[in-house]
């Protein structure tokens, strides 16, 4: 049964936490999903990690591809990843639903906490997963760097 982390961006862009965050789990040694809302987005942020630094590469692609499946990190709007993944990386409200907790290693929720429709869809994601019964953290980095503020 895996668990729903949550990141409340509010010193970093999601440009810089996401490639931070796909680093721990390729070292975990997990096939990644990540699940945004809006095809052109998912584009823009395929681009940004192309062009992020050579010694933090992280192989990926973006959906729509012939080898999708094979992709280490697949970066989709789709409900379920071709990538068979074990993490799934949530980004600008993308649905994520209880199943997928207890189903996955991890889920994390990125959020923008400048954004507050943002903070309202993730306070309602936290609700919907927690009443579930499904484990769960809350992580801040307000203070400039990541603690963990909650747990259920």
């Amino acid at each position: 049964m895996g668990a729903a982390y949550f990141y409340h961006l509010t010193m970093k862009p999601l440009e810089a936490t996401l490639p931070m965050l796909l680093g721990k789990a390729r070292d975990a040694g997990w096939r990644v999903a990540v699940r945004g809302t809006e095809a052109d987005r998912m584009a823009w942020l395929d681009q940004k990690l192309w062009l992020g630094p050579e010694e933090g590469f992280l192989p990926h692609g973006l959906a729509g591809g012939p080898h999708d499946a094979a992709q280490p990190i697949l970066l989709t709007t789709d409900r379920q990843a071709a990538n068979t993944p074990q993490c799934l990386m949530a980004i600008d409200g993308a649905e994520v639903d209880p199943d997928e907790v207890t189903a996955l290693e991890r889920v994390c929720v990125l959020f923008d906490g400048n954004d507050p429709s943002a903070v309202e869809r993730a306070r309602d994601q936290w609700r919907t997963i927690t009443h579930a019964g499904c484990a769960a953290q809350y992580w801040s980095e307000a203070s400039g760097r990541w603690e963990k503020k909650a747990e259920a």
